[in-house]
């Protein structure tokens, strides 16, 4: 009984090499047919139950899919920091070239300098004189390649223009009819006239662009200086009428003459305060970045003003009155050195910007005209 079952001890081959080829099989007893058990794969490693099928790729694939996926992030990160690597090389670049600029543009205005100093100066201090108005002249022929060249007026303000222009014009009306303010080498004999009124030319070319063909770009709404009980755009009222004052009462007597020694004494003091408009605009920018052309020009201005304050400090004993009272000198020097003053801070933010060739930018202060 046990030995004729379809699971008897005779109907079992047992493979010695263990689960590959066992067979079963099985007799109805009515004849049916024979049913064939399935087959293990050859070995542990084969195929199984009777079929033939491909091992599975286990984690091998899943790691393979990983490896290929960190490798496409890795080329997409090291493309992504190639073009980060030519974008920062690209600005240094053009960081580079603007500071080339710079030098260059100051660079062939020192040369120019000296070239005049050995042909014409002689050697006197009062050449400083010149060389002053040398950099005034240079500032606004920058202030002009600015407006003409981007055809904008923006941060430039009119008001500092204006007083500038009363500066060179009552200037050229008193060193043009006498000769006491003159500076004492060749230069004065022509060279000094000439470059004033190329700098009275340059100022109202400028102030024409910024009134007329571009003035849609002008920042009319920072411009705001003095603009109190006074039309708009004439703010600067506040400082050309009580300068006229001072300088009618206090004043040299160099010319001997009462309307030119007041019109070069009014361009002396009303220059000393016409660059507070300029400065007052900068404080109000929300930004407190300034077009470096912007303050190349205002440098140009501050430096032609050292030059002149360095003279004067060694000869302003001979701007003295009709009574001999040393006053307007004193006054003279005292007006320079506060527009010194109030550029103090310009100066330096304007050192930090030339150096790395960047915008210059300025904090923003309360105090008025102080940058």
């Amino acid at each position: 009984m046990l030995g004729g079952g379809p699971y008897g001890r005779h109907g079992f081959n047992a493979n010695a090499g263990g689960y590959g080829g066992a067979s079963y099989s099985s007799q109805s007893g009515g004849g049916g047919g024979a049913y064939m058990a399935p087959s293990y794969g050859a070995g542990q490693g084969g195929a199984g139950y009777g079929g033939s099928y491909p091992a599975p790729a286990g984690s091998g694939g899943y790691a393979g899919a990983q490896y290929g996926q960190q490798q496409g992030m890795e080329t997409l990160q090291g493309g992504e920091r190639n073009e980060e690597d030519k974008s920062k090389k690209g600005k240094k670049s053009l960081a580079l070239q603007a500071l080339n600029q710079n030098v260059l543009i100051w660079a062939g205005f020192f040369s120019v300098s000296l070239l005049v100093y050995s042909l014409l100066s002689g050697g006197d201090f009062s050449f400083l004189m010149t060389y002053g108005a040398m950099s005034r002249m240079f500032g606004f022929g920058i202030l002009n390649v600015k407006t003409f060249k981007s055809q904008r007026a923006s941060g430039v303000s009119i008001k500092t223009l204006q007083l500038y222009c009363l500066v060179f014009f009552f200037r050229l009306t008193s060193i043009i009819r006498h000769e006491g303010y003159l500076p004492y080498d060749k230069s004065g004999d022509w060279l000094y006239h000439v470059i004033e009124i190329m700098a009275l030319v340059f100022t109202a070319s400028a102030l024409w662009g910024c009134m007329g063909p571009f003035k849609r770009t002008y920042q009319g709404d920072i411009d705001t200086f003095g603009e109190m009980n006074v039309p708009a755009g004439a703010g600067a009222v506040y400082l050309a009428v009580p300068v006229m004052v001072i300088a009618m009462f206090v004043h040299p007597n160099l010319n001997s003459d009462f309307l030119s020694d007041v019109a070069w004494t009014y361009a002396m003091y009303l220059e000393s305060v016409a660059m507070i408009p300029q400065l007052y605009m900068f404080q109000k920018l929300s930004s407190g970045v300034v077009e470096l052309l912007t303050a190349h020009f205002v440098a140009a201005l501050g430096f032609g003003r050292v030059m002149e304050f360095c003279f004067w400090i060694y000869s302003y004993h001979e701007l003295a009155n009709s009574a001999g009272s040393r006053l307007p000198g004193y006054l003279a020097l005292f007006s320079q050195f506060m527009q010194l003053v109030l550029m103090l801070d310009f100066f330096w933010y304007y050192y930090i910007a030339v150096r790395n060739a960047t915008p210059l930018v300025l904090p923003s202060h309360t105090g008025m005209g102080i940058v």
